[in-house]
């Protein structure tokens, strides 16, 4: 009956159970008559051995559950992208509530804590939730509406007439839940987010389980939700009032750019972001048409410019800053400004590419972003972001070892978190960040051979490798299988979309 005992609990170390089942053997001679002549013998040596074993008996009944966690996490391999970049062959991660408990060896994780739940992936890579330094959600109904066109004549021929047309806020909500499932189904578990009714986009952010740095957009002109800056200002500090202390949503205030924006408006979005700690993200030198227009009106580059309000002065996110000086670099760098580096984007509408490798090592934190999902870029792979980041340093610096796989990985994972100022919770697999996690499927054609870790998540695999998903300690993607939202109710909902957009731009 003894030697059962290890079958009695689920899940139980063996090697303690087995300790467990010899203590308890080293008990049985303390019991009954033989046990009371033993005891009595014992007392008049003074050894008194059944208080040793009973003792020995107990501890060994605590051992054997070890320390609780919630899940632990196995694969092949887990990519911690930590300051020593340590890869763990046969590795695991163990978590408990929202927060990374241990990263390790699987024999060492499992020995030290025992699970509730655990997934296994003998055939995977285990590595930390992608970051997308830079999107617009909801536009993701406007996917394919008008490409292969300029800039400022997507924006203010077809993409503003659209919005003017059709978003409101169930456009927003519909718009939002079809980019979350996409993103999530490829591995990013928070997204940078500037758009229109953005209390509705965090709202969806939470629904799907992400984790989202969301900016409310203010704009120089009638927006779908505010008509007026000053209105926007009001809606936005409602919105950062709500979702302040949010574990998964941090608010942002998000003037558009510098050609839409006046200057007192760029001024009050700096400090209303100042008042609550929080970022200030906006589109900075992204065209040379825009790089020209500033020039020309300001006498001074849009990072100049900016730096003259004292917009950078504060936690600030540039998105694209493709046409920038060895002093806007300067510049950037003196107010540890982040950077968000959307490649397929600046490659689609020709807005050229981001000098990549001197910011990094100009010390200036840079991310990748998709900028979906309307013309700029219609998907939100950040894995083909990776890739096209590493492969345009390459032809355009003539420089096969520029931006090599292991930094192109960190632009997608830890460097995103330091360009958001979230490096301490976020990025990496550390005791103590957020759990956000996601799991590569090798177990494919393109999975092997495997000569370089680094090479293989950036070159080879793709978005739809993504088997499972956690964001902030819950799992919210399992085999594919999206657990928070309908894919098929959403899905309905974007054909709704599409329909409704085409006939308005009829009119």
């Amino acid at each position: 009956m003894i030697r059962s005992c290890s079958r009695m609990i689920p899940a139980c170390n063996s090697v303690v159970a087995h300790a467990l089942v010899r203590a308890a053997s080293a008990l049985l001679p303390t019991l009954g008559e033989p046990g009371r002549k033993r005891r009595r013998e014992e007392s008049r040596r003074g050894t008194h051995g059944l208080p040793r074993v009973l003792t020995l008996f107990f501890l060994a009944c605590l051992s054997l559950f070890g320390e609780s966690a919630d899940w632990i996490w196995t694969a092949r391999f887990v990519v911690t992208m930590n300051a020593g970049r340590r890869v763990i062959e046969h590795g695991a991660v163990a978590v408990r509530g929202e927060r990374i408990l241990a990263v390790g060896p699987r024999a060492v994780i499992e020995k030290r804590y025992q699970a509730k739940f655990r997934m296994d992936r003998p055939f995977g890579i285990l590595l930390p939730g992608l970051i997308d330094t830079h999107t617009h959600a909801p536009m993701s109904l406007f996917r394919g509406i008008a490409d292969d066109r300029r800039l400022q004549d997507w924006l203010q021929n077809y993409i503003f007439p659209a919005e003017r047309k059709n978003v409101d806020r169930e456009f927003v909500r519909w718009g939002t839940r079809l980019a979350c499932l996409e993103m999530a189904l490829s591995g990013t578990t928070t997204y940078t987010d500037m758009y229109y009714f953005e209390d509705t986009i965090a709202e969806v952010t939470k629904e799907a389980g992400l984790r989202g740095v969301l900016g409310q957009s203010l704009i120089g002109f009638p927006a779908p939700d505010n008509k007026t800056p000053a209105e926007a200002l009001v809606a936005t500090e409602r919105y950062m009032q709500k979702f302040r202390n949010d574990p998964l949503i941090v608010p942002a205030v998000a003037p558009h750019s510098i050609y839409t924006v006046p200057e007192e408006y760029l001024k009050a979005s700096r400090a209303l972001a100042d008042k609550y700690n929080a970022p200030l993200l906006i589109h900075l030198a992204e065209t040379r048409a825009e790089n020209d227009e500033s020039l020309a009106k300001h006498h001074m580059t849009p990072v100049a410019f900016l730096e003259s309000l004292g917009v950078l002065n504060g936690r600030t996110l540039g998105a694209h800053g493709v046409w920038l000086s060895d002093g806007d670099l300067r510049i950037l760098k003196s107010h540890r400004t982040g950077l968000a580096h959307c490649p397929s984007s600046n490659s689609k509408l020709g807005s050229g590419v981001a000098r990549v490798v001197d910011i990094r090592n100009a010390g200036i934190p840079m991310g990748v972003g998709s900028d979906g999902f309307a013309g700029s870029n219609n998907q939100a792979s950040l894995f083909q972001e990776m890739d096209l980041a590493a492969k345009l340093q390459k032809v355009t610096r003539m420089d096969p070892t520029a931006l090599p796989a292991p930094e192109a990985l960190a632009m997608g994972t830890i460097d995103g978190a330091r360009a958001l100022g979230l490096e301490k919770e976020i990025g990496s697999l550390e005791p103590g960040k957020r759990a956000d996690l996601i799991v590569l499927n090798l177990n494919q054609p393109r999975g092997v051979p495997i000569y370089d870790i680094y090479s293989e998540i950036v070159y080879a695999l793709k978005s739809t490798d993504v088997s499972d998903v956690m964001v902030n300690g819950n799992p919210i993607v399992r085999e594919h299988r999206m657990l928070t939202l309908d894919p098929r109710q959403i899905m309905g909902k974007a054909a709704e979309y599409q329909r409704r957009v085409q006939t308005s731009l009829q009119k």
